[in-house]
């Protein structure tokens, strides 16, 4: 426990470093949204092509893995929904936003730093893979189900799904993620071989995207905080941090996946909710006090819970 401690304890002193930052105002909340942005739109895609371009793929085909990570979301989204609409008689809106907050990770910012800290290689190389899907799809449904439940509230014309596909559609094909991971294949497939001075640059930039990612993290949870229901939050905060990653060993086991593909997979689900449950909200309108709350608990007692799935998964 002591070993597995300290491989996922300095992820989360890292963000509590970049959350101090801004706190105490050493560092202007606007200087994160500056570092959030350079992960998101260099360090973490050049990592991405790192990855897939010198990846050993062992002949492995991603269906199994993409199964097993979207049933452990699936279930945990039907339960944060159903819990939130018929528990806590919330509307249609606030159900969809609490499914998204138990079961959106925050794969970019956390999932990659542990994994790679605490399987490696083979583990990163199973994130790059999810990740490839995990973005559209999730984005997708996400936008699909809130604006059903706009339309069931509020009434009004709902967006066809050709609609809502064509913009989210027409956003990934400038998504810096999307463009690392597909340049990462096309070198991997074509064989090149990057000069040693290229190569330098690019691990050089690698290795800058974990702790980039993890302070730039602690400066935005400045802007989000614990409001509201508290109950509710409390709720979805144990959905995602314990039942979904519960739910996606149950089928990876299932499945046959490797141990490091599992362990991959289990990790990245336990972590705290990412932002894009904020996004949503503040896209629509409604339950930024749910989607800051869950933010911003899942992530406090984060290290407790990610740090049990790796002792139960050594």
């Amino acid at each position: 426990m002591y070993e597995i401690a300290q491989d996922v304890f300095p992820i989360f002193i890292l963000i509590l470093f970049g959350w101090g930052l801004v706190k105490t105002r050493i560092l202007n909340a606007d200087i994160g949204d500056g570092l959030g942005e350079f992960v998101f739109k260099v360090a973490v895609p050049v990592l991405l092509f790192r990855t897939i371009s010198h990846a050993d793929f062992h002949g492995a085909s991603p269906f199994r893995l993409w199964i097993a990570y979207f049933s452990g979301v699936a279930v945990t989204w039907a339960l944060g929904h159903f819990l939130a609409t018929r528990f806590f008689g919330r509307d249609a809106r606030v159900g969809v936003l609490a499914g998204v907050s138990s079961a959106f990770a925050n794969n970019i910012f956390i999932g990659l730093p542990l994994v790679e800290r605490t399987v490696g290689s083979d583990g990163i190389v199973a994130v790059s893979i999810l990740l490839a899907v995990h973005l559209p799809l999730m984005m997708v449904i996400g936008t699909v189900l809130m604006e059903r439940a706009e339309h069931k509230v509020n009434g009004g014309e709902a967006r066809g799904l050709v609609n809502v596909l064509r913009q989210v559609g027409t956003n990934l094909v400038r998504n810096p993620l999307i463009i690392g991971l597909a340049a990462g294949l096309v070198v991997h497939v074509s064989g090149l071989e990057f000069p040693g001075v290229l190569a330098s640059v690019v691990d050089q930039i690698t290795a800058m995207a974990a702790p980039a990612a993890l302070i730039s993290l602690g400066m935005a949870l400045n802007k989000y905080g614990i409001n509201g229901n508290v109950r509710i939050a409390v709720v979805v905060t144990s959905l995602k941090l314990l039942v979904m990653p519960a739910c996606v060993w149950l089928a990876c086991r299932a499945l046959g996946l490797s141990a490091d593909w599992t362990a991959a997979l289990v990790l990245t689900s336990s972590v705290p909710t990412g932002i894009n449950a904020w996004l949503i909200a503040n896209r629509f309108g409604v339950g930024h006090g749910l989607a800051a709350s869950a933010i911003s608990l899942s992530t406090a007692v984060g290290v407790l819970s990610v740090t049990l799935w790796a002792w139960i998964l050594q």
